[in-house]
């Protein structure tokens, strides 16, 4: 193998909500999860960030308003930068419900973020 010669690496999309892997893409619905399963309410909820205080806090502020709003889902908190970028977000910290940015370079309060999810 040649020094210069670039090796072809395959990039996995990001797992969904429900364990399958997505292409990245928005689904097209509202009411539709990642994978395109219809749903009712929120199937997924991340918050997307750097590691910074702010975004730790949102993070903290999310899991309290999922518990308050009494929903059976975990919160991810996803700091992989090539995640974050496909989301296309231009400000951390980020609030992504149902694959789709609903909040960016904000930390909510966790009684707005209640009244957010109770949307879905």
């Amino acid at each position: 193998m040649s020094l210069f010669k670039s090796e072809k690496k395959e990039v996995q999309a990001p797992a969904c909500c429900c364990g399958s892997r997505t292409t990245g893409e928005t689904p097209p619905a509202e009411r539709t999860s990642c994978c395109g399963e219809t749903t009712e309410g929120v199937c997924c909820v991340k918050v997307l960030g750097s590691g910074c205080s702010s975004c730790h806090a949102l993070y903290e502020n999310v899991c309290e308003a999922v518990k308050e709003a009494g929903l059976a889902i975990d919160v991810e908190y996803v700091t992989d930068i090539k995640r974050i970028m496909s989301y296309g977000v231009m400000g951390l910290p980020a609030l992504v419900v149902n694959e789709k940015v609903v909040s960016v370079g904000r930390v909510l309060k966790a009684q707005d973020i209640v009244k957010l999810l109770k949307q879905y």
